[in-house]
């Protein structure tokens, strides 16, 4: 007998987007019993876990009225960029941290449970895109990665940033601040060096502001119309997973697409 599809319970990000673009973030709302955050990514090898997964990333595609497939990404915390075309056509998901679409039903999708993700649009709402931002992603460059290969003004392109862990929950070592001090621009050091914040309990340890770091970043790309980051998937447990909290958890999809 067919199981009824899952209806996934989805935040609608409060940005100006324009006419034909759209964007939705599932939650961990309404899971059931026993699935154990399994709805969207894999947590163990079972076959039958994986059909269930893969069934449910179709559901979640037939809710939204998408008419492709979502190109589902292996991510790694780095800063590859995928056409979303491409991504389609393989039969396992490519390694990367971002997507690009510029075809009319056709999403990006990333997932997320304490890393940043962000969702861009072109202002004529020829081109969308989506990044994976953690700490390393970026560090790394992953935001920069992804408006280059949107190959428009930054000026043009306007930012959403979705769920992350706030800096009153987001403990790090000393290496990551440094890191990001040294891949500052030598005009946002003393603005990177503020969203750390010293541990009163741990030497050596700061709490950082992923949002703030995002938003740096993308302002120093020419991306200045930022929206977004006003949630803590950490302290938010009625809506949100959280891998701090957690460990072993399920995914948020943050997903962006241009409507057929």
């Amino acid at each position: 007998m067919k199981s009824q599809p899952f209806e996934f319970p989805v935040l609608n990000p409060d940005w100006p987007l324009p006419s034909g673009v759209k964007s939705v973030i599932t939650t961990c709302q309404g899971q059931p019993a026993g699935a154990q955050g399994k709805l969207l990514n894999f947590l163990d090898d079972s076959d039958a876990c994986r059909q269930q997964v893969l069934r449910n990333r179709r559901d979640l595609a037939g809710q939204l009225g998408l008419t492709q497939p979502l190109p589902w990404l292996a991510q790694e915390h780095g800063i590859r960029v995928v056409d979303a075309v491409d991504a389609i056509k393989h039969q396992s998901p490519l390694n990367a941290d971002a997507c690009v679409s510029r075809t009319p039903g056709l999403a990006c999708v990333i997932q997320t449970a304490d890393c940043l993700p962000v969702l861009f649009s072109s202002d004529d709402g020829s081109v969308v895109a989506a990044a994976h931002a953690g700490w390393r992603g970026l560090v790394a460059g992953v935001l920069g990665a992804t408006v280059a290969a949107m190959a428009g003004e930054a000026s043009a392109i306007s930012a959403y940033l979705g769920p992350a862990i706030s800096k009153q929950h987001f403990e790090v070592g000393g290496e990551v601040r440094e890191a990001f001090l040294a891949k500052a621009q030598q005009t946002d050091r003393l603005s990177t060096e503020a969203c750390f914040v010293p541990s009163k309990t741990r030497p050596g340890h700061f709490y950082a502001d992923l949002y703030q770091l995002a938003r740096i970043q993308l302002r120093g790309l020419g991306v200045t119309r930022i929206y977004g980051g006003d949630f803590c998937t950490y302290a938010d447990t009625e809506r949100f997973y959280s891998y701090r909290r957690q460990a072993q958890t399920g995914r948020m999809a943050s997903l962006i697409w241009i409507e057929s």
